[in-house]
């Protein structure tokens, strides 16, 4: 399934975060984790609409990996895998 934001929406593939503390301890899967602030851009929308008329592009560009707000965008499962759909605005930075 192909999924092409609307409007201002950006699809993000979330990136995992290590599995192993920076001291060394592995930590199992039952782990409770908080929820990924970073991810990779898979699509983006053509942009949010002004009031006249006129199309205002989104500054991100797939490939691009970014830094988000963690409860703002919305999570779903496309063929088994999850991604998350976040307006442009839950967008705080572009990882270089």
């Amino acid at each position: 399934m192909k999924i092409k934001p609307i409007s201002d929406h950006i699809l993000i593939e979330p990136i995992k975060e290590e599995e192993k503390t920076k001291s060394g301890i592995f930590l199992p899967q039952t782990a409770e984790k908080e929820r990924p602030e970073q991810g990779r851009v898979i699509a983006v929308g053509p942009g949010r609409r002004t009031e006249e008329g006129q199309i205002v592009p989104v500054s991100v560009k797939p490939g691009q990996k970014v830094l988000f707000t963690k409860y703002g965008p919305n999570e779903i499962k496309v063929d088994g895998k999850e991604y998350l759909i976040a307006k442009e605005e839950d967008i705080l930075a572009i990882i270089e």
